[in-house]
């Protein structure tokens, strides 16, 4: 049964804002030669790794609020630049633009049940949420509108 998780995107502005900072990572990488892999580190291994690894996601929390996702590839051992363990989460380079929702602030990460999970924006839906500024849909979510 597939489980998301959802983290704060900390000093993120917007989607756009993390959708640069990860290209310009996978840039630098690949100027290091190293391997061109997106993932984010997190401190502690995630219990329910077969769960997220079954289609799960990380939901994105942007200023406040649950602006888009990414999928889980893969969770691996490693290390941060001070040689401290770490857990690595590997995400797909795709960053899907979700349903604003609301979300105060918590440290680390947090499993989110699928029922719970904000809705992608992308795929014709009548509401024509996507094609709305990124801008708009944070402003009417954080007036409780979305």
């Amino acid at each position: 049964m597939t489980i998301h998780l959802v983290k704060l995107s900390v000093g993120t502005e917007s989607i756009e804002d993390l959708a640069g900072w990860q290209v310009e990572r996978l840039k630098q990488m690949k100027a290091e030669k190293q391997k061109p892999e997106l993932f984010h580190r997190t401190f502690q291994m995630p219990k329910r790794r077969e769960e997220l690894l079954d289609g799960g996601s990380i939901y994105w929390v942007i200023k406040g609020i649950i602006q888009a996702r990414q999928r889980l590839l893969d969770l691996k051992e490693g290390t941060r630049p001070d040689g401290t363990p770490c857990t690595l989460l590997i995400l797909d380079r795709k960053l899907v633009a979700v349903r604003p929702v609301p979300r105060r602030a918590f440290q680390g990460w947090r499993y989110l049940a699928v029922e719970d999970a904000p809705k992608d924006l992308a795929g014709g839906r009548a509401d024509d949420l996507d094609a709305m500024p990124a801008k708009l849909r944070r402003e009417l979510a954080e007036l409780g509108l979305l």
